[in-house]
């Protein structure tokens, strides 16, 4: 496998969700070698065993990026099968509920912030750690346009969890680029993925609600939105830092 990521070590966290996986795959159809981390040992080596089977590096590494010790410990598994670490994908997120503020499960609203907000920083803080003392690299988190771009009434943890990725993301950029680390994020909107679906909806029916929902008449591929983590981790881009690249079909606009 050869392509403009020949040579290089890509680490993608959420690696057996939709984008997650996408990202993996894109990742290594381009040349890297890829460490794919997770929760669910068994989807991360389905994640995994089609790259091998067509000749390429990939790896699944079980972590919990809530966990400083396992965020760092990913990192660490990166370098010591691969070599090194020179782009991450911090794709790890949950919903959590549909319930309006007053009435929010707080252990949820706990585990939301954890997983999408928590876990994008932990993971920053070792990645960011490894490529500053190793000539540089480039991060790309996963928010949300539901966010700083947007809102929807009964998503507050989600909403105020992927607002803080943006930011979050703007403020390491600035922090790092002096030291070679440049870090941007991505904002989907809907993705064909269980995440779009409301309770009880068919795929069918969400097709038949987005023909109108969204101007572009439809939801996003992952395979969409890992093309755009690609560009903005790679040297095509090498001018963006501390932006939050919208990819929603217009629900912005």
């Amino acid at each position: 496998m050869a392509g403009s990521f020949a040579g290089k070590v890509a680490l993608v966290t959420g690696a057996s969700g939709v984008v997650g996986r996408a990202a993996v795959l894109a990742y290594a159809a381009e040349g890297a070698a890829v460490l794919a981390v997770g929760r669910d040992a068994a989807k991360l080596a389905e994640v995994v065993k089609p790259i091998e089977e067509a000749g390429g590096r990939a790896g699944a590494f079980v972590a919990d990026v809530t966990r400083s010790a396992e965020a760092a410990a990913m990192v660490e598994a990166a370098v010591s099968r691969f070599g090194g670490l020179d782009v991450a994908c911090n794709a790890a997120g949950i919903f959590g509920q549909a319930a309006p503020v007053a009435d929010y499960d707080e252990d949820i609203w706990d585990e939301v912030l954890a997983v999408n907000l928590k876990g994008v920083f932990l993971s920053m803080k070792h990645e960011i750690a490894h490529m500053r003392a190793n000539g540089g690299g480039a991060i790309v988190n996963v928010a949300s346009n539901l966010g700083a771009h947007w809102r929807l009434a009964g998503a507050g943890a989600y909403v105020a969890s992927k607002a803080g990725v943006s930011f979050l993301t703007r403020t390491a950029a600035r922090e790092c680029i002096g030291e070679g680390v440049r870090v941007n994020a991505v904002s989907p909107g809907p993705v064909d993925s269980p995440m779009s679906m409301r309770p009880g909806e068919t795929p069918e029916d969400r097709a038949a609600r987005m023909r109108t929902a969204l101007p572009i008449g439809r939801v996003a591929t992952p395979e969409e939105i890992a093309a755009a983590v690609l560009w903005l981790s790679s040297p095509e881009s090498s001018f963006v830092v501390g932006q939050d690249h919208v990819i929603d079909g217009g629900a912005t606009a």
